[in-house]
């Protein structure tokens, strides 16, 4: 199976296939999820044909969420906006979008692409299911305490109904967002969908005090995600009249592939810098990250050449580059820096820490204009 190019957008993720063109990945913790299941099904059962079951009831239900995640991304994709990766985790799926639709309206179908598949996966069970003779009267109850057919049918309406709460990161929350985008600018509407989301989170949370606890972790789970999606949006506005020349940094060290490890040890203790660009007759070449720089005095001492421990694949960037659109490149490629060249020539360099001063620093010139 030919593993794709580009890095999953989580670590500890493995390559499992792609759907539509769209990478998928299975994150490692999901794997415990299911050894975790594994050994529930035989401490109860003590049967193999129990665990296998029980497991297998597991990967059809996450099957439901990598179908949910590829509505997202295929009807995404109908506006132009890619999907780098579907990620499933335990609790539940992960697609990762370029960006979410500037038009509220595609936002919102995005958004209601998911639970549709879910909604659609549900009407095509209780089709095959009343063929067949085998639908219970008795409703959602019933259904969860029957087959593995019924309960994936009952399964995937809950799956719809709760991702369309009006609360991120759910669906729903998306949805709010956009309606109310309608009627003011991207930036409020997050604010006020966020706080809508986090009122919700108390509630829930309250109701899980005094009825069920598991509703707690469901609370925590909204609250965060809302604290989240609100931070993202901020830092989106910030950074959107910048471009990556307002966060260049124009005065830095550079080695020579020849120089020793001793050279980087020596410009360290000197400054700041804790990356250094390789230059060879005037062009990068290489940079030498102080992981790097650790790795090699321990493997060969402070005399080895950085041209044996230096990246030679470096990411480059334009200097009138969106600066927003540079730091998802940075996040993106887990990278630590990006070479920042104009006509080609360098002309500076740019760091993720660098980035997150500039945001500081117009955080703080933006508190002291709404005074």
């Amino acid at each position: 199976m030919k593993q794709p190019s580009a890095k999953p957008s989580l670590k500890w993720s493995m390559y499992l296939g792609s759907l539509a063109g769209i990478p998928v990945y299975i994150h490692a913790t999901f794997l415990i999820l299911l050894v975790w299941i594994a050994l529930s099904y035989w401490r109860s059962e003590q049967s193999l044909a129990a665990v296998i079951n029980g497991v297998g009831f597991i990967i059809a239900l996450f099957a439901c969420v990598v179908l949910h995640e590829l509505g997202h991304a295929l009807t995404a994709r109908r506006f132009g906006i890619s999907t780098r990766d579907i990620t499933l985790l335990p609790i539940g799926g992960v697609s990762s979008l370029e960006k979410m639709p500037d038009d509220p309206r595609e936002e919102i179908l995005v958004a209601l692409a998911g639970p549709a598949v879910n909604i659609l996966i549900a009407a095509v069970l209780w089709l095959w299911l009343s063929l067949q003779g085998d639908m219970p009267g008795e409703g959602i109850a019933a259904l969860l305490q029957g087959n593995m057919l019924q309960q994936l049918l009952a399964l995937n309406l809950f799956l719809a109904l709760f991702n369309l709460l009006p609360a991120f990161p759910m669906d729903g929350g998306r949805v709010l967002r956009a309606i109310l985008a309608l009627r003011m600018d991207h930036l409020k509407a997050t604010r006020s969908a966020a706080a809508i989301g986090q009122a919700f989170a108390l509630w829930l949370g309250l109701v899980g005090l005094l009825y069920n606890p598991f509703l707690l972790f469901i609370a925590l789970f909204v609250w965060i995600g809302a604290m989240a999606e609100a931070s993202s949006e901020e830092v989106k506005s910030l950074l959107q009249e910048s471009t990556l020349e307002h966060a260049i940094i124009t005065h830095f060290d550079t080695l020579a592939p020849q120089d020793a490890l001793s050279r980087a040890i020596q410009l360290t203790l000197e400054g700041v810098q804790k990356d250094f660009p390789v230059m060879d007759q005037g062009e990068i070449i290489g940079v030498l990250t102080q992981e790097d720089l650790l790795r090699g005095l321990q493997e060969q001492g402070a005399l080895a050449p950085v041209s044996a421990y230096m990246q030679t694949d470096i990411p480059k960037a334009e200097a009138d580059q969106p600066l927003a659109q540079i730091m998802k490149e940075l996040q993106d490629c887990h990278c630590r820096i990006l070479a920042v060249t104009r006509q080609g020539k360098l002309v500076g360099i740019i760091n993720m820490e660098n980035i997150l001063e500039l945001l500081r620093i117009e955080a703080a010139l933006k508190q002291q204009g709404n005074r």
